[in-house]
């Protein structure tokens, strides 16, 4: 595959199904702080991919978890946005919005691939990758509880917590 990365994305992404083990990860987030699956077992994980820092959608998606952050901490739930921008993009954007989650920063694709979310996509008519809009909601097992494609920036954040609900019921 092109892009430096280990393998097809598409592959990778019809093997990962809910109930299925979430990927380990370990990256950085906008403030240097590794982040490892691994420390985040026992609460939800909401591991939302995203394409690029401070444009439109992904701004709209951001702060719809940022003004719902309070709600997420109650029901133990952890989020994280993932996309391949570095760690300074991260910090700008995270600043400018007063974002108070980590932006992990997936500068090599490997997050990014392993949950399939680095994709052929096409963007103002050209074929290429990137990352799509996908979102994991990893149980506090380290199971994948939900996933979610096609996603309503405005609405995405009140679906999760829907559904977190639900799933502790």
């Amino acid at each position: 595959m092109t892009h430096g990365l280990p393998h097809n994305s598409r592959l990778v992404s019809m093997s990962l199904a809910v109930g299925s083990s979430a990927p380990l990860f370990s990256v950085p987030d906008q403030e240097g702080t590794i982040h490892a699956l691994e420390q985040y077992l026992g609460q939800w994980v909401v591991l939302y991919f995203y394409p690029k820092d401070d444009t439109p959608g992904c701004t709209k998606e951001a702060c719809g978890f940022r003004d719902n952050t309070e709600v997420f901490s109650e029901r133990d739930a952890v989020i994280f946005g993932v996309s391949r921008d570095t760690v300074e993009s991260h910090a700008k954007f995270a600043e400018k919005f007063s974002l108070p989650f980590p932006l992990l920063s997936d500068a090599d694709g490997v997050v990014s691939t392993a949950y399939g979310a680095w994709r052929e996509r096409t963007l103002y008519g050209k074929l290429g990758f990137g990352i799509a809009r996908v979102t994991f909601l990893i149980d506090p097992a380290g199971n994948i509880a939900k996933i979610y494609e096609g996603i309503d920036v405005e609405a995405h954040a009140h679906q999760i917590l829907a559904d977190i609900d639900e799933l502790s019921a």
